[in-house]
């Protein structure tokens, strides 16, 4: 169980990482339009990551 927590730690800092590293301009323009989103805008993503993410953990298990 351990083990499986700390690679998907280490494969989501792979997928978090991959976007500042080849398209830092395209990143930074990001970071910038969701700095100007609503905190009700930015709990919606953040919801539906986290549903998206609990059903693929569901599914792949």
């Amino acid at each position: 169980m351990s083990s499986a927590i700390w690679l998907g730690l280490g494969l989501m800092l792979v997928f978090e990482g991959i976007m500042p590293f080849a398209l830092p301009h395209v990143w930074r323009a990001t970071l910038k339009r969701m700095s100007e989103m609503s905190d009700g805008q930015i709990r919606t993503i953040g919801f539906c990551s986290l549903i998206i993410g609990l059903l693929i953990s569901l599914a792949a298990t």
